[in-house]
């Protein structure tokens, strides 16, 4: 149930979808005699559009998420795992194109090669099942398989856990695999406005770990500042958004050890 209200929810709760939603409205509205409110609706639209897309909003609320954990000192010394969660591959497009398609959090399959490499005692699990309602678009981690011929890395070196649907299940079935003992050092590879949910999830399923965040979205000296790319800002604020909306739900049913987790 909490994976079929967290798909249908947070498709509903994202702000480019209830701005349209209330666009839309508006429109049906007019040609009725209830023109008034469709005019104030399609002014409350506008008006949000305006907010979503042109404000500095996104990029407040995107910054506020990939700051909370700074990056990983390699001064700590060698780990001895490492968790790569799923979310950069694209199963449906990779099945028809015959190939591993990448979006924009490629930085998490990216950190594969160079942690491989860099670590090369380091034991790692790839995370990422099928994440779709249907469940029929096929497991992310499958074609991870090509990438790693392209790395470099032996497909030996990478355990790939397939069953995971949300974060929640990436903790708990990474945990499954990599059977933690007490003094491991074990990094947690994942974009940087996801780090503070994945790191509450991994927590609370027992499984210590160290943030090792990637593909940020915002500059590190950033300042409040409007833009006009209103397509890049609706698209940043449906993320970030879906992040602060999961940060609650996952507390509020236990699936993490805390509202606001912490370095």
């Amino acid at each position: 149930m909490f994976f079929f209200l967290s798909k249908t929810a947070g498709l509903l709760l994202r702000p480019s979808v209830a701005i349209m939603a209330i666009g839309v409205a508006g429109l049906l509205l007019m040609p009725t005699r209830w023109r008034r409110a469709g005019t104030r609706l399609l002014v409350v639209s506008f008006v949000l559009l305006l907010i979503a897309g042109v404000s500095p909003l996104a990029d407040m609320l995107t910054h506020t998420l990939e700051s909370r954990f700074p990056k990983w000192d390699a001064a700590r010394g060698a780990p001895d795992g490492i968790v790569v969660l799923g979310g950069a591959i694209s199963p449906s497009l990779s099945r028809r194109h015959g190939e591993a398609i990448v979006g924009e959090d490629a930085g998490r399959v990216i950190a594969i090669a160079k942690l491989a490499r860099a670590y090369p005692k380091a034991r790692i699990v790839y995370s990422g099942g099928d994440g779709t309602l249907s469940g029929k678009g096929g497991a992310e981690a499958e074609y991870l398989q090509s990438l790693l011929d392209s790395f470099g890395v032996a497909k030996e070196r990478v355990t790939l856990e397939t069953r995971s649907r949300n974060t929640a299940e990436n903790a708990a079935f990474s945990k499954d695999i990599a059977q933690p003992t007490p003094g491991e050092r074990w990094l947690l590879v994942t974009s940087a406005r996801h780090m503070p949910r994945s790191v509450g999830a991994f927590r609370q399923a027992g499984f210590a770990v160290e943030a090792y965040p990637v593909a940020w979205r915002t500059d590190v000296g950033y300042r409040v500042w409007p833009g006009l790319g209103i397509g890049g800002n609706l698209a940043r604020l449906d993320l970030a958004m879906n992040e602060w909306f999961g940060l609650l739900a996952y507390w509020l049913t236990g699936r993490s050890a805390a509202l606001w987790p912490a370095p």
